[in-house]
């Protein structure tokens, strides 16, 4: 599903925030802030996966959006 590369992660969260209307300036700004702290703390653990990258990026995405990051959290969900 998600893999490490932050290229891609902060390529779905740039759709989904155009999605739900978010600018993009301030979309990119958080969109950048949020994957690298997730992926900084990611660093720590010896074995990560998917889910732990689905939470971590949710984690760091409500301090700035709440339904941004309610839509990368529920992504394979949503219809």
């Amino acid at each position: 599903m998600y893999n490490l590369d932050e290229k891609d992660i902060i390529k779905t969260l740039k759709i989904d925030a155009r999605a739900l209307g978010i600018p993009s300036g301030a979309a990119e700004v958080f969109i950048q802030k949020s994957v690298k702290a997730a992926l900084n703390s990611l660093q720590k653990k010896s074995i990560i996966t998917d889910l732990d990258v689905k939470k971590a990026v949710t984690k760091e995405l409500k301090k700035y959006h709440a339904d941004l990051a309610y839509v990368f959290e529920n992504r394979d969900k949503i219809v």
